[in-house]
């Protein structure tokens, strides 16, 4: 029986421990083990298995049960001293709760206690106050009624005294006394519900209305729209009734300045009718004179009688500039046959001028502030500094002067006149200028005449100095003609910028473009040696023909520099467009800065430069042609030894040694087109060295290693190409070794596959094609015959 009760308690307790998996994973974190024992999964047979693994470790059965049984009475203390401990616990935690309860109930009847002598006290506070906020209210109240009724008689009593004063013209006292009036009325706006003070705010309003036109009578009368002015100075009634108009309605003032400027502009309209004979273009400085009199009568007679905000003296001579403007508008417009060059650029020179004074006399404020100003039609143009070096010679890197427009030249291409500097941000720029971009074309059409006769002059020149001279400093230089052109470009360009920054911008890039081709065709093109063509393309066939059967008709000495001085001046033209094109777009109105694309002279240039790098190129290489065909004619299966280079090859450097060190020194300010030159000679002539290689047959053993020696003899010649015959030794550019050695390395190895034995047959097709990797059949047929005796 014992031993079954013993039995139903380990299950009841081997079923309270089934711990869940979160609760056992929490134990293990908290209390990590590696006793067997705490594993969840504990499984008693592996136990055992593990303690007695052998049946001799069963001898040692006793001590593993006693401590087994240790262990057992371990944990039964530690279990036991746990559940006295929460005993005591629980004791502890009741009796420190019950402590607990009796302070708070202690602390609320504290806070209780507070709480009622706080509420006492704001009683108490409420009663001491009560009779002072009384006090201060009606005191508030009775102070806003005091100054509600001195307002009330100062705006009775201001009305009367304006009506009065009015009457009598008063104005001094009516400026100050109105000014007042209205401040003291706006007091009163919430009350207008009051017929007493509605009526008084009508009374404001008449006297305003009267004023207004009593004002404006007083001015028609002392400058009646029709007949001269009043002889004599302003008075100080007219003076006082400006500060009161300053007051009205603007209207009024809008209207006294209308018409004071109308009057005093209408003798300008009369004298310069379109009918007289001042009133032309030839002319237009009396117009500019007449308004600077006036401006200074003004000043002497009537500038103390406007107040200085009106700025009467800029208004007078706005509208002046709107009406010139209209006038010569129409006048041209007119007499548009009888419009000259030289009479347009006059005209708008003094305009200009004019335009700058305005400048420096006014601010420009009224031009914006919307009154008697119509729109200006003139737009600000923000010159900006151009930065470079000072030695540039590109005419478009250089510092830009922002010039007014001076004393333009009165003969044809004359552009150098001194100018004087505009002031920046002129606001008046184009206010009567504007009138004439209309004609522009007038000016347009003389440049378009002007450029064709400077091309011209320069193709004459051209003939009559000839080319450049050989070991000079003239050889290989950029020649002069094209530096003219492009600052008299520069000049058209600033000069038309001033005149208008629209269309006429358009018109004249497009006459920039047709006389850069003209340029590129007449000096450039034009003057490169006589060639013949062939679908339009350049060949030297006609120069380069056999003389005696071993020499070749090649380009002098002047005709090498004459190629490499044209070259320079076509890559400085290519830079110089694309310089003048991003000038050209800054110069230009927004909205047309994609109509300018000078991107078609910029290739006709680089077609120039092609093209006499390719004579270049035809020229040397034709000078070594002879030499090559010499190579393919010798006997090379009757070569017995093998000795120095060929007469050939000494031909061939012979004729690179003359050729490109001119070529070298006349490019030498532009390397990269030498280096073109280098890398084109390169290509044409390896891939003819090879051909001409083909046709050496049939080719002894010997005759194969001469050749050879040949090739590499050639082959180090070219890699010092680009600094053959020069006292400082430069490195080749690595793109032109690459192509040079890539090329003649492939002539080397057809010569080792033509020296190696043909039998076994496998062996020399292995060794060909170990030697020549882009091998083909018609290669391997050309070595064949090579080999194959006649």
């Amino acid at each position: 029986m014992m031993e079954e009760e013993e039995l139903e308690f380990v299950e009841e307790l081997e079923a309270v421990l089934q711990l869940t998996p979160e609760v056992q994973l929490a134990i293990e974190q908290v209390f990590p083990s590696q006793d067997p024992l705490d594993r969840a999964d504990f499984n008693a047979v592996e136990y055992i298995n593990t303690l007695f693994p052998t049946e001799q470790s069963l001898a040692n059965i006793d001590e593993v049960v006693n401590k087994i049984r240790l262990k057992i009475r371990r944990l039964d203390d530690n279990i036991r001293t746990v559940v006295r401990g929460q005993t005591n616990v629980g004791q502890d935690g009741r009796q420190a709760l019950e402590e607990a309860q009796k302070a708070i109930q202690q602390l609320f009847g504290k806070i209780k206690d507070i709480k009622d002598k706080a509420e006492k006290s704001e009683q108490m506070v409420k009663e001491i106050t009560r009779d002072i906020k009384q006090l201060d209210h009606a005191k508030r109240h009775l102070t806003t009624s005091i100054t509600t009724l001195n307002h009330l008689h100062m705006l009775a009593g201001g009305v009367d005294s304006l009506e009065a004063m009015t009457r009598r013209r008063q104005y001094g006292e009516v400026a100050n006394l109105l000014q007042g009036v209205m401040n003291v009325l706006e007091h009163f706006h919430k009350y207008m519900g009051i017929p007493q003070i509605r009526q008084l705010s009508e009374r404001v309003k008449a006297a305003q209305t009267e004023l207004g036109q009593q004002i404006l009578a007083d001015f028609e009368e002392a400058f009646p729209s029709q007949g001269t002015k009043r002889p004599g100075g302003p008075s100080n009634v007219l003076r006082d009734a400006c500060l009161v108009a300053n007051i009205l309605d603007p209207r009024i003032k809008q209207e006294i300045m209308k018409k004071f400027i109308k009057q005093h502009l209408s003798e300008y309209l009369v004298l310069f009718q379109e009918n007289q004979d001042v009133a032309w273009l030839d002319k237009i400085d009396r117009r500019y004179a007449w308004i600077k009199r006036q401006l200074v009568d003004y000043e002497e007679k009537y500038g103390r009688m406007f107040p200085r905000e009106w700025y009467m003296a800029e208004r007078i001579a706005v509208e002046f500039c709107h009406v010139t403007r209209t006038e010569l508008a129409k006048i041209m417009r007119t007499r548009a046959k009888e419009i000259e060059v030289k009479l347009l650029l006059f005209a708008i020179q003094r305009t200009t001028n004019f335009e700058g004074f305005l400048a420096k006399r006014f601010s420009g404020c009224t031009l914006t502030d919307g009154t008697l100003v119509r729109p200006s039609q003139g737009s600000l143009r923000h010159e900006k500094k151009l930065e470079s070096p000072p030695t540039s010679t590109n005419p478009f890197l250089e510092d830009e002067p922002t010039p007014e427009m001076e004393e333009l030249a009165m003969e044809k291409g004359d552009l150098d006149q001194p100018k004087k500097p505009k002031a920046p941000d002129n606001p008046f720029h184009g206010i009567v200028s504007k009138c004439f971009e209309p004609h522009l074309y007038v000016y347009i059409e003389s440049q378009d005449k002007n450029l064709g006769e400077l091309i011209d002059r320069f193709v004459a020149d051209f003939k009559a100095q000839g080319p450049p001279k050989p070991n000079t400093d003239e050889g290989g230089a950029v020649l002069p003609s094209c530096a003219d052109l492009f600052v008299y470009y520069k000049k058209c360009m600033v000069q038309c910028s001033q005149l208008s920054t629209g269309e006429p911008m358009i018109a004249l890039t497009t006459i920039f473009q047709k006389y850069l081709r003209e340029y590129a065709w007449k000096i450039l093109s034009g003057n490169l040696p006589k060639t013949t063509t062939s679908s339009g393309g350049l060949t030297i066939s006609s120069l380069l023909k056999e003389k005696e059967g071993s020499e070749v008709a090649k380009f002098t000495l002047e005709e090498l520099c004459l190629i490499c001085s044209i070259l320079s001046t076509a890559e400085y033209c290519l830079a110089t467009t694309q310089q003048l094109e991003e000038k050209l777009k800054e110069k230009v109105d927004i909205s047309l800065i994609e109509r300018i694309n000078l991107t078609g002279e910029m290739d006709t240039f680089s077609t120039v430069i092609s093209s006499s790098i390719q004579l270049l190129v035809q020229d040397l290489d034709a000078a070594c042609d002879p030499a090559l065909t010499a190579m393919s004619k010798m006997q090379w299966q009757n070569v017995e030894h093998v000795g120095d280079q060929s007469p050939y090859v000494t031909s061939v450097i012979l004729h690179i040694k003359q050729n490109v060190p001119i070529i070298r020194d006349n490019l030498a300010s532009t390397r990269k087109y030498f280096t073109q030159f280098c890398i084109k000679f390169a290509n044409s002539f390896i891939p003819k060295f090879i051909t001409h290689l083909f046709k050496c047959k049939p080719i002894s053993m010997v005759g194969a290693e001469q050749l050879l020696l040949d090739t590499h003899s050639l082959k180090m010649v070219l890699l010092d190409l680009p600094s053959i015959g020069s006292q400082v030794v430069r490195k080749a550019p690595a793109s032109y070794t690459k192509i040079v050695v890539k090329g003649m390395t492939r002539a080397e190895m057809i010569l080792k596959v033509v020296m190696a034995p043909h039998e076994p047959l496998v062996v020399f097709v292995d060794n060909y094609i170990k030697l020549l990797t882009d091998c083909n059949t018609e290669t391997f047929q050309k070595i064949l015959d090579m080999k194959r005796p006649l």
